[in-house]
């Protein structure tokens, strides 16, 4: 007779192939990074720290998925040198969310539920203009006119793109596949998962120094 724990342990080994081939058909389906183009060039960034003080920017959101459409009205609050808060309020007063970044940690209320909709730190980060990638020995840098481009890392790799010293782009590699990215042109944001056509689109409506923020706007 099979016992419950032999049967516990055949459901998890189950459960652990069903994850691993799904990842694997999700990289599938990502498209190719491809390589670098330009000249290779010394790997110096462009500083993209936080200005000191404290921001307020206002934008108009949109995110889609398989499953879910939803817009609205959002803020961050930002504050030197590593935090943001961000909350969005859906169109008719329908209620809303949040979520506080701190350096490489992130927290809402929702916890994991809401956090599978949130793209990695760094590319959250990537979304304010503020790369939060350490640099490696991996590091390969291109350049072409006024383009800068990097791959940072190894699997997964972190490719970065700056135009004229800002940020423009960021993308997250892995085998090769491009598996999600945000890219910034002037007031549009997005941020594009690949694997589960999930998409976060922000329009920046208005940007402002701000006072201090009460400290309790940091805590859950």
């Amino acid at each position: 007779m099979i016992g419950w724990s032999a049967v516990s342990r055949s459901l998890r080994l189950t459960a652990s192939i069903a994850s691993v081939s799904l990842l694997f058909a999700g990289i599938g389906c990502a498209p190719r990074a491809g390589s670098l183009s330009g000249a290779v060039t010394p790997a110096r960034f462009p500083v993209t720290d936080i200005p000191r003080g404290h921001q307020r920017i206002v934008f108009r959101w949109e995110y889609v998925d398989q499953a879910l459409a939803a817009k609205g009205e959002g803020i961050a609050r930002v504050a030197s040198p590593d935090s943001v808060r961000l909350d969005f309020y859906l169109d008719g007063g329908l209620g809303g969310g949040y979520a506080i970044v701190v350096g490489d940690s992130i927290s809402t209320p929702g916890g994991d539920q809401v956090r599978r909709y949130l793209p990695p730190v760094a590319l959250l980060w990537a979304v304010m203009g503020r790369l939060a990638v350490p640099a490696t020995p991996d590091t390969v840098a291109k350049v072409d006119g006024d383009v800068l481009r990097a791959d940072i890392g190894r699997n997964p790799v972190w490719r970065v793109t700056f135009v004229a010293d800002h940020l423009t782009r960021l993308e997250r590699i892995v085998s090769g596949r491009r598996l999600e990215w945000v890219s910034r042109t002037g007031s549009d944001v997005r941020y594009q998962n690949e694997r589960s056509s999930r998409s976060l689109t922000l329009k920046i409506t208005s940007t402002d120094e701000a006072p201090p923020f009460d400290p309790e706007i940091w805590r859950r």
